[in-house]
């Protein structure tokens, strides 16, 4: 079974992660039934206003639009397709491609703490930071400034998409040799 770098099979049958592409706008629908199905889904949500003329309301929207990530369950592959609202999986050549356990956690964490998240354009380069203190601890991303605000942007490299959480430039520090201080300072 041809693999992608570095993955061991053991490990891609009962624990990798890896990617759903749905219909629009059935993130959601097609998560319950999964989950109902017996399968490991994760669907990373943000909470946001939308206002309309006459009206404004609080809405759940996924993170990542048309993508779930679902654990394990690679034998239930056709199981998984059949199920309405799915376009496909994503795949490496033949082969479903697996999402790094570290990205996937990354932004669990991200959502399950009390931060503000939101969709953010994906970056390909910049300078990485590590979290040094708080519920983020350990996570690893690219500091980017947002108006007055800091924002630590999680990749999730297969997809090209991005998230941003809203940080204290303070709990970062540079991953690297090279040093920053100039770029984190708040000021």
């Amino acid at each position: 079974m041809l693999m992608q770098p570095g993955i061991d099979p053991a490990i891609c049958e009962d624990s990798a992660w890896w990617a759903l592409y749905t219909r629009h706008q059935h993130e959601k629908t097609v998560a319950e039934m999964l989950s109902a199905k017996g399968l490991e889904v994760f669907l990373p949500l943000y909470v946001t206003r939308r206002r309309w003329k006459d009206r404004s309301k609080v809405l759940s929207l996924p993170l990542f639009p048309g993508y779930l990530f679902v654990q394990g369950g690679l034998d239930r592959r056709l199981q998984v397709l059949t199920t309405p609202g799915v376009h496909m999986i994503l795949c490496i050549g033949d082969h479903p491609a697996i999402i790094p356990e570290t990205e996937i956690q990354a932004i669990r964490r991200a959502v399950d703490g009390s931060y503000r998240i939101e969709p953010h354009p994906f970056l390909k380069c910049g300078e990485r930071v590590r979290v040094k203190r708080g519920a983020l601890e350990g996570v690893e991303g690219v500091l980017v400034r947002k108006k007055n605000m800091y924002r630590l942007v999680l990749s999730v490299d297969l997809l090209e998409r991005s998230v941003g959480v809203e940080i204290d430039a303070s709990d970062v520090e540079p991953v690297g040799a090279r040093s920053a201080a100039g770029v984190f300072s708040p000021g």
